[in-house]
């Protein structure tokens, strides 16, 4: 009887470690192929861009997919704007040599405003909180790649520091956020006057 009793606790204390409860950032880091596909280098043939001859080449090339998929949800968030600024005009792209990359395009930026029922500015919601999109309306018709509220926040997840600039020409704003070690603390936004003249709308990630 005190055996049969001994099995029942370990079968018991196993059940209970067994089965967990993980928040939404805790599974889209331990589960990366469901979100942005393998972590793992591939090597294949892709059409690259060859500066020497100025034009597409195929050329066999290592990459890791989820790295790019990342890196394309920040530059599917610039193209977007495209549809809702037709005064945006650039993309610019930068990597330094410590491998770190800025994107930023001009036009409308991500509105600097405040929503007092979530106490929280708007940039900081769609870079920093899991499923939040100004793309969930599916009665407005639309030409944009992103509309699961995950888009940029993936970046930031998988990212040991991800930065947000938002500048506002209109309102003479500047907003800049800082999350760290995947989206898992973060510094308070900083907003900031501008008052200088010539300046334009731009949003930036790096």
């Amino acid at each position: 009887m005190l055996f049969r009793n001994r099995c029942c606790r370990r079968l018991f204390s196993s059940l209970i470690t067994r089965y967990k409860i993980q928040n939404h950032r805790e599974n889209i880091l331990s589960r990366p192929d469901s979100y942005i596909g393998s972590t793992k280098e591939i090597t294949c043939s892709q059409f690259l861009y060859n500066d020497n001859v100025n034009q597409m080449v195929k050329n066999t090339t290592s990459y890791v997919p989820g790295f790019l998929k990342i890196f394309d949800e920040i530059l599917v968030n610039a193209a977007d704007n495209k549809q809702r600024d037709p005064n945006m005009t650039r993309v610019d792209i930068s990597i330094d040599e410590f491998n770190k990359i800025k994107i930023r395009n001009n036009g409308k930026c991500i509105p600097i405003q405040f929503n007092p029922s979530l106490d929280l500015y708007i940039p900081t919601l769609v870079m920093g909180h899991l499923l939040t999109s100004s793309n969930y309306d599916d009665d407005e018709k639309k030409i944009v790649g992103g509309r699961n509220g995950y888009g940029a926040k993936l970046c930031n997840i998988y990212s040991k520091q991800f930065t947000v600039v938002c500048l506002d020409s209109e309102q003479k704003k500047k907003f800049s956020q800082t999350w760290y070690d995947n989206m898992s603390r973060s510094d308070p936004p900083i907003i900031e006057e501008v008052d200088y003249l010539g300046i334009e709308d731009y949003t930036e990630a790096r």
